[in-house]
């Protein structure tokens, strides 16, 4: 059986919560793939994945898919996880203000765009789960969980508490981040973090889903 072990781990119960849960998971790179991954071996059936961009040569350290150089990354992941459900399309402002996150149980955001975090964020805090930057660094033991307001030593955090301050937005929603200091100044990147820092978030949104 597919899903036994899991089954064992999580009891009939909750391992049902699992299959029926729906999950939306905006931006399928080095974090977002590795949260599909561990959610459809956890048994969710139910996951729509968004994105826009095509695998070039040098998401090859971190992407799963990615040896599918020049291809539509959720029509790859589409191939390897055939139930999932896929949407190609750019992630911008617009997008945001008309989509209906309604029917899903929780968002994941692994997106790149900063602008567009903070607007997915307000517009669906109680649902989302939200990656923050896991580039330049390579120790996983530094991740962490925790509420927005509550993140400290990450950049991108930092950006993002100080918009939403400024918008005068105070919802708390979950974020998995790392303080460590940047290795380098350019887009330097390990999978050990940015797929521990997926896996993380899957591990968040099945924390949820069965609470």
């Amino acid at each position: 059986m597919r899903y036994e072990r899991c089954r064992m781990l999580f009891g009939d119960e909750d391992f049902e919560k699992l299959q029926k849960a729906k999950i939306l998971i905006l931006g399928v790179g080095g974090v977002g793939s590795y949260a599909l991954d561990c959610l459809y071996r956890s048994g969710v059936s139910d996951i729509t994945i968004l994105d826009f961009d095509i695998y070039d040569e040098t998401n090859q350290n971190r992407q799963i898919g990615s040896e599918a150089v020049g291809m539509v990354k959720v029509d790859r992941l589409k191939e390897i996880y055939p139930s999932v459900k896929t949407i190609n399309q750019r992630m911008d402002m617009a997008w945001v203000e008309t989509f209906d996150f309604e029917p899903y149980d929780i968002i994941i955001d692994a997106a790149d765009t900063t602008k567009v975090k903070i607007e997915v964020a307000r517009k669906c805090y109680k649902k989302l789960i939200m990656a923050l930057g896991s580039a330049k660094r390579y120790d996983t033991s530094k991740i962490e969980v925790a509420s927005i307001w509550k993140t400290h030593g990450d950049a991108l955090a930092r950006k993002i508490r100080n918009e939403l301050k400024k918008a005068k937005f105070d919802r708390n929603f979950t974020v998995v981040f790392s303080p460590e200091e940047a290795k380098c100044t350019e887009k330097g990147s390990c999978v050990a973090v940015t797929g521990a820092v997926g896996l993380t978030v899957c591990s968040e949104a099945i924390k949820r889903i069965i609470k």
